[in-house]
């Protein structure tokens, strides 16, 4: 067992509930030459605090996952949190194998349901397994197993967060050798409408399950609308608008595979809607748009995280606002412009700031009507405000 000590003063934060512990929090290791692996964390003053795992050479040095001393890291642990992650699930979707017209969710969500660094996502009859922290490759098999008897899944896709890759160490071929096997491709079913979903070389886990209840608030908006979807991906909410009656439907995505899947899944869905694509940078793009005097009645920007780190905020709100500025400029008078951020470090109203940058410079007034968040099967930690990522608004440019 790794043990820690802590600096003075740097326990608030764990005592409070936030689950990560930085390198530069760490006083003294002992033990650290059995690389990753479980925990005991101490004070400065050599109070017992916690457990979780630990990682020596990586700067988010540990993970939390108890502050019971009586509660030790096994499998009594990691069973009671994933039956109770799948507990609100169920009473979410209702139980595994009695599907309404979802049947793809996040059934893990790391930190907010008590196992930092992992992730699991149900695609139908698959679960896809992404591991933020070395320590939980050996797991794997017995987290297969436990959610396989609770949910009779026994299809697994395991992979390894990419940003843990060069922040850990962690091995691919480690998760790999785990025996976690399934198909590359599972069709998935949400809000009625099929979706075939990337396992492999998908974005996220494969689809971009957080904005289920984005794309159904903004699909009314679609009705006999012209729509411009940037970064549509494989085109989840040019679905949800061509089902609510668009009139005509552009996406604009940088990659040539996501948009065929895109047009298979119109093909899949038996929607009319005359659905056209364009591949390339989407800046780019939206300024060909506005220089062929293009414009649109309902404009989506779902743009991937402009801001990894807190130095990189202040380029990535001008970012967000530089194209929500050419989004404003192709709306037609009284048009809506449904505009999104997944930075965890850009907040509700860093959000709202930059729109209102671009509301200024394109000489727009501009009215929220709606702000949109993650779904509940993303849970939000109160003590984890890293937890609350996702940020959306619709608004209507007069």
């Amino acid at each position: 067992m790794i043990e820690i000590r802590l600096k003075p003063d740097r326990e608030r934060p764990v005592l409070h509930g936030h689950p990560w512990i930085f390198s530069g929090a760490v006083e003294a290791w002992s033990g650290a030459d059995k690389g990753p692996g479980p925990a005991e964390v101490y004070s400065h003053r050599g109070d017992w605090i916690a457990r979780g795992w630990a990682h020596p050479r990586s700067t988010l040095a540990v993970r939390i996952l108890t502050r019971s001393r009586e509660e030790p890291i096994g499998e009594d642990l990691i069973a009671d949190r994933l039956d109770r992650a799948l507990d609100l699930r169920e009473r979410l979707f209702g139980p595994v194998g009695l599907d309404g017209d979802t049947n793809a969710y996040r059934l893990i969500f790391s930190e907010s349901d008590g196992l930092s660094g992992l992730i699991i996502d149900r695609y139908a009859d698959t679960l896809a397994v992404q591991i933020g922290a070395a320590a939980w490759t050996p797991w794997l098999p017995f987290i297969r197993e436990h959610l396989a008897a609770r949910t009779g899944i026994r299809r697994f896709y395991a992979s390894a967060d990419p940003d843990a890759v060069d922040r850990e160490g962690l091995d691919p071929r480690a998760i790999e050798s785990a025996g976690l096997h399934a198909p590359a491709v599972a069709r998935i079913r949400e809000s009625g409408f099929e979706y075939d979903v990337d396992l492999v070389s998908g974005q996220k886990t494969g689809f971009y399950l957080d904005q289920r209840e984005s794309r159904r608030r903004v699909a009314p908006f679609a009705r006999d609308a012209d729509v411009l979807s940037v970064y549509c991906y494989t085109g989840a909410f040019e679905i949800h608008a061509a089902a609510a009656g668009a009139r005509s439907i552009l996406g604009i995505d940088a990659s040539r595979v996501a948009i065929d899947r895109a047009q298979a899944h119109h093909a899949l869905n038996r929607l009319n809607v005359p659905a056209s694509y364009r591949e390339g940078d989407a800046p780019t793009l939206l300024r060909r748009l506005r220089d062929e005097a293009r414009s649109f009645d309902l404009v989506i920007l779902d743009p991937p995280r402009f801001v990894a780190s807190e130095r990189q905020i202040e380029k990535g709100l001008r970012a967000y606002k530089d194209i929500n500025l050419l989004a404003l400029k192709l709306l037609r008078p009284g048009g809506i412009l449904a505009t999104f951020s997944c930075s965890g470090w850009v907040k509700l109203d860093n959000l709202r700031l930059a729109l209102a940058w671009a509301a200024t410079d394109a000489g727009r007034e501009v009215q929220i009507l709606e702000t949109l968040a993650q779904p509940p099967d993303h849970p939000a930690l109160l003590s984890f405000p890293e937890s609350i990522y996702l940020h959306g608004l619709i608004a209507r440019a007069v």
